[in-house]
């Protein structure tokens, strides 16, 4: 029997290359698949695809630096973490973020986070609390 994951999400990205590495490096996806127009990340029991925005549509799209935050989607993705200290500076040098320590907050047992990758979609990360 294979592994099939619980459950999934695709991002639609402008550069998947540079939004896998974000999700790759802070959350600890491996690379399962690298095609031409997507990227397939896991890790237990989540499976990511970093899908790229058809080339008729990116070209509408600008990416700011930092980029433009996009707080108003209907959708925020949460991901456990062990620790929102370890990788707020490594989330900020992949072109990402995370908002200040004085803003995370407590949340059914965790700390929690709210931040963006590269292309300013929002994520929320936690870590169980003491």
């Amino acid at each position: 029997m294979s592994y099939q994951p619980q459950a999934g999400a695709v991002i639609y990205a402008r550069d998947i290359i540079r939004i896998a590495k974000f999700y790759r490096e802070i959350l600890g996806f491996a690379e399962k698949y690298n095609g031409k127009d997507h990227i397939l990340l896991e890790i237990p029991g989540f499976q990511l695809v970093v899908h790229s925005i058809p080339p008729d549509i990116a070209e509408t799209i600008e990416i700011t630096d930092p980029p433009q935050l996009r707080e108003e989607s209907a959708v925020k993705l949460v991901f456990y973490i062990p620790s929102i200290h370890a990788i707020r500076q490594a989330s900020i040098n992949l072109g990402g973020g995370l908002n200040p320590p004085e803003m995370e907050w407590q949340f059914a047992g965790n700390n929690v986070c709210d931040g963006y990758d590269p292309e300013g979609n929002m994520i929320q990360v936690r870590e169980r609390s003491g």
